[in-house]
């Protein structure tokens, strides 16, 4: 068995405009990847989809969960609290936010693909004011399509 002490540390974290994330590593022979992620009040990402799957596991605080895959129709809602999991199916639009006055923490299980996209796209420290224009190009780059975004 091996301990992988540096899962536990800090460094390999960085800052996906105001969410921090933090790489635990992968199953070998899997394309599964764990990673760890803090989500701020007020935080969240927009509707898009992407080809990697998705879970997450909510460790604490209260994350709200969309789920636009039923076209001119209202999302569906799902408030997931500690102990929740969701399960997003590949391409399916949907996006997450705190909107509680509590940070949240959870283990999401994704793909290579949105790992070397967060990679690409994020920095040292938490971005007050994001370049859009950036964050768009990586996107485009790693397949990640906006909800409503011409293509």
């Amino acid at each position: 068995m091996k301990l992988d002490r540096n899962a536990s540390t800090d460094a390999d974290a960085i800052w996906v405009v105001g969410d921090r994330i933090r790489f635990l590593g992968g199953l070998p022979t899997t394309d599964v990847e764990l990673i760890e992620v803090d989500v701020p009040p007020g935080s969240g990402t927009p509707p898009h989809s992407h080809a990697s799957a998705e879970m997450f596991y909510i460790l604490s605080g209260e994350l709200t969960v969309r789920d636009f895959s039923e076209a001119g129709r209202p999302p569906s809602v799902t408030v997931a609290k500690p102990g929740d999991a969701i399960t997003l199916a590949s391409r399916k639009a949907h996006n997450y936010s705190n909107e509680g006055d509590m940070p949240v923490k959870m283990l999401v299980l994704i793909e290579p693909s949105m790992i070397a996209f967060f990679r690409e796209v994020g920095t040292s420290e938490p971005q007050a004011e994001p370049d859009f224009a950036r964050l768009g190009a990586v996107m485009e780059r790693h397949g990640i399509d906006l909800l409503g975004a011409a293509a």
